[in-house]
């Protein structure tokens, strides 16, 4: 009966997760290539792309919350997270080609670049650093443990600090663009 009753709740709380996690449909994108972009689009286009990896990072938080009560992923959860790693790459890869390959108004170039490299770099370092704390716990069980591999992922971006966040968050300020990256309402 325990185990009939324990099989009854993993199947819940399995049913709960799946309901909970749901991918976004539309990540930024642009088809746009060698185009000006006017004041008002490229404002539209910040707020979308950082929008959108708040919303990737929000349900990266879904997942880790699952992995973080040692309940093993059920495979369509895992097919998810792989899902939810890609789209946060081809919303970063997408801003990027969008800013580097057309003509953004005056005063965006450097800061739309900054967002860019900021978000990347520290999407880049969460990746990482899930990564380096799997790797721990499975030296850990094998009674190896070293600080210094976190120490060198945390000091190798070293564009992603608070300092440049709040350049960051100073420009949206300046220029009003309302989004809900970094804690904002949006």
């Amino acid at each position: 009966i325990i185990c009939l009753l324990g099989a009854c709740s993993y199947q819940e709380s399995t049913k709960e997760v799946n309901e909970k996690v749901v991918l976004p449909t539309s990540i930024f994108s642009s088809s746009k290539n060698n185009a000006v972009i006017d004041e008002k689009e490229m404002k539209e286009s910040i707020k979308t792309y950082l929008n959108t990896n708040e919303d990737l990072s929000n349900i990266s938080d879904q997942f880790e919350e699952m992995t973080d009560s040692d309940q093993q992923l059920p495979k369509a959860e895992a097919k998810k997270l792989e899902q939810l790693n890609d789209l946060v790459k081809e919303n970063d890869r997408n801003f990027s080609i969008y800013i580097s390959h057309n003509t953004v108004p005056e005063g965006y170039k450097k800061e739309s670049e900054r967002i860019s490299r900021f978000i990347m770099g520290s999407n880049q370092i969460l990746d990482e650093l899930d990564q380096a704390i799997d790797d721990m716990v499975e030296h850990m069980s094998e009674g190896d443990f070293s600080e210094t591999e976190i120490e060198s992922l945390m000091n190798r971006n070293e564009g992603v600090n608070g300092r440049e966040q709040k350049k960051i968050e100073n420009f949206l300020d300046d220029n009003n663009i309302d989004t809900k990256a970094f804690g904002r309402k949006s």
